[in-house]
């Protein structure tokens, strides 16, 4: 890699993703609707624009050898025709904007929600089809961006995906200061029997899963038009896990349950008052996330250890203890208030 373009470069995933590219020593450009200055002056080429809009992609994308597409429109509540312009329709004009400048690679960065349906995943692999009842917005159109990508592989453009789960670490805006914030305000309840396990992914291991897709494809591209899951290659018990981290930051350890067809209930409920009311901030709960937060979802990452070498270099408890020492530091976390 010479030149690279990360879409969503100043998000959590591309940001660091930036950062190890620029360590390595490549030209990268951070594709965003932001200016970024702190990329900036780490030695990135910033592209403000948006990746609904084509021609910005096409010009911004030249003179790239490989491209980074990151940029999505997460979460699980909002507007269909939102998650799909994004996510889909952003990532079309990904396809055609890295044909029109004869870009050699593409690595896509979905999630392992493509094949969820409500259902417990112990060890699932790749073989597992695309779901048929997507829960949410953005699982329906992550699947849908996925499959774009993954058919568009030939010997013009080469093409993979990655599919990391439960992404999380230091600089963390979504998934850790959510969960510390609800804790804080006793607001998080478990839901169903808390025996379900899940898989999680620290960012650096995340970050090292793109590098090797994107050597893998410039090199002997045996990963070619695949898609792989990614994690820390063992499950953990997610309310364990949840009351670990809390431990480490000073927060008290989930004290309250709650059935999950309650929570299912009173998602549904929820989504209805909010779809009616026309409200744009995300309910307390949802269907899909009562789904997630009773179900087990754990996936096999064999094929990503044979095709591209991955390894998840930093263990769990490394992870929690470098995640927290960050929450501590910066006193985001209650034990600094």
């Amino acid at each position: 890699m010479k030149r690279v373009a990360v879409t969503g470069g100043a998000g959590f995933i591309g940001r660091n993703l930036v950062h190890q590219l620029l360590a390595r020593g490549v030209e990268t450009l951070v594709i965003g609707r932001g200016t970024y200055p702190e990329l900036a002056q780490a030695g990135a080429i910033i592209r403000s624009g948006d990746i609904r809009d084509r021609t910005f992609l096409e010009q911004a994308f030249s003179g790239c050898d490989t491209v980074f597409h990151v940029a999505a429109k997460a979460g699980i509540w909002g507007r269909r025709e939102e998650y799909f312009a994004i996510n889909l329709t952003g990532t079309e004009n990904v396809i055609a904007a890295c044909r029109k400048n004869l870009v050699a690679s593409l690595v896509y960065t979905s999630t392992p929600s493509v094949v969820f349906a409500g259902q417990d995943i112990a060890g699932g692999d790749e073989s597992l089809p695309y779901s048929k009842e997507f829960l949410c917005h953005y699982a329906a159109s992550k699947a849908a961006a996925e499959r774009a990508v993954l058919a568009v592989h030939g010997p013009g453009l080469a093409t993979v995906a990655l599919r990391p789960h439960l992404v999380w670490g230091p600089g963390d805006t979504n998934l850790i200061p959510r969960l510390v914030t609800r804790g804080r305000q006793g607001q998080l309840k478990r839901v169903g029997k808390g025996e379900n396990l899940v898989d999680i992914s620290y960012i650096d291991n995340v970050v090292d899963a793109h590098l090797l897709a994107a050597d893998n494809l410039a090199g002997i591209g045996t990963a070619g038009g695949r898609a792989y899951f990614i994690s820390q290659g063992q499950p953990v018990n997610l309310w364990g896990w949840i009351d670990e981290f809390f431990g480490l930051v000073g927060v008290p350890p989930v004290a309250k349950s709650v059935s999950f067809r309650k929570a299912r209930l009173a998602g549904r409920l929820l989504e209805t008052i909010h779809g009616l009311l026309r409200l744009e901030s995300e309910p307390l709960m949802t269907s899909f996330l009562a789904e997630q937060l009773a179900h087990s979802h754990w996936f096999s990452i064999a094929a990503a250890r044979r095709d591209l070498g991955y390894r998840p270099r930093v263990s769990t408890p490394e992870g929690l203890q470098r995640t927290a020492a960050w929450l501590n530091l910066s006193g985001s976390s209650p034990s600094c208030k």
